[in-house]
């Protein structure tokens, strides 16, 4: 829902702008919906627990900030892989992560037992739940303008108004820590994530495929991590915030979640390196130029 808008005409996600079945859409499309219907599935088979609605509302949030993330993944992927069609998935994933929202607020409400008014004066009362419900509707107004139509009427303020994307983003997962209190991992790792692409955005162009630019900042996103676990243990918490810290830097210990941040970084750092040195080198049985004129010079 952010940057360009490509999108197809046809009603149906699985259908290219042509109107043709496209299978990467359709890959997507169930790799993104499975969870869904998996956390569907165990809800109403009663195998999620002593509080079901509760953890079904937690998984379905959380569900879709990571969707909302991949999406604004896709620029960053446009870039490392040289990947045209990347784009075209944007829009698909964004509404997913808004249809994911929606299904976190439904089960809420379902976690009260269907009672509105109380749902309303608990979103009106909790500051962490006005918070999701403002990310909510940011969400609604995205995916409302997400459209080609939309896209001309607003013109250049159309990019402006789908940038707040990553505002929403990162309110999201602030919410996502103020709901985890005590076991914010997944919070973390999301954080951490953002960090990554908010830092790519500042990247010079020349830097967001270079692979040495994006080690560093895998580096800077774990860092920033591990520093934002911190503060949220040292200041929402009892546990010792220091020794979480401090086991950022001995991963022998146990693994954090920077840590898992780092190595997506530098796998995206290694999939940029691997790229440039790919189209470096010439197809089997065609030698470079000027290897050729040497080898005849050689020769003679």
């Amino acid at each position: 829902m952010t940057h360009a808008a490509v999108a197809s005409p046809w009603p149906w996600p699985w259908l290219d702008r042509a109107g043709r079945f496209s299978w990467l859409r359709a890959g997507v499309l169930a790799a993104a919906l499975l969870p869904g219907l998996a956390l569907l599935v165990l809800l109403a088979t009663g195998q999620y627990g002593a509080d079901p609605w509760k953890q079904a509302t937690r998984d379905a949030g959380t569900l879709a900030i990571r969707l909302l993330l991949v999406s604004l993944f896709i620029t960053p992927l446009r870039h490392l892989a040289d990947w045209p069609k990347a784009p075209t998935l944007r829009r698909m994933l964004g509404l997913l992560a808004l249809a994911y929202a929606l299904l976190h607020l439904g089960l809420y409400a379902g976690h009260l037992g269907w009672r509105l008014g109380e749902v309303a004066s608990e979103i009106a009362l909790r500051f962490y739940l006005t918070l999701g419900f403002a990310v909510l509707l940011g969400l609604v107004a995205l995916g409302w303008t997400s459209t080609d139509g939309w896209q001309r009427r607003l013109g250049p303020r159309w990019k402006r108004l789908h940038r707040l994307a990553y505002g929403l983003a990162a309110l999201g997962i602030l919410h996502a820590f103020l709901q985890a209190k005590s076991r914010a991992d997944e919070a973390v790792v999301l954080a951490g994530l953002w960090l990554w692409l908010m830092g790519w955005r500042l990247l010079p162009g020349w830097a967001r495929a270079h692979g040495g630019a994006l080690a560093g900042l895998a580096v800077l996103a774990a860092i920033g991590a591990a520093l934002l676990e911190w503060a949220w243990y040292a200041a929402a918490t009892s546990l010792p915030a220091g020794r979480i810290l401090a086991a950022n830097l001995t991963p022998d210990l146990a693994l954090r979640p920077a840590h898992g941040v780092l190595a997506a970084g530098l796998a995206l750092a290694l999939a940029a390196v691997l790229r440039r040195r790919l189209r470096t080198v010439p197809p089997p049985g065609k030698a470079a130029p000027r290897a050729r004129r040497r080898a005849v010079s050689q020769s003679g």
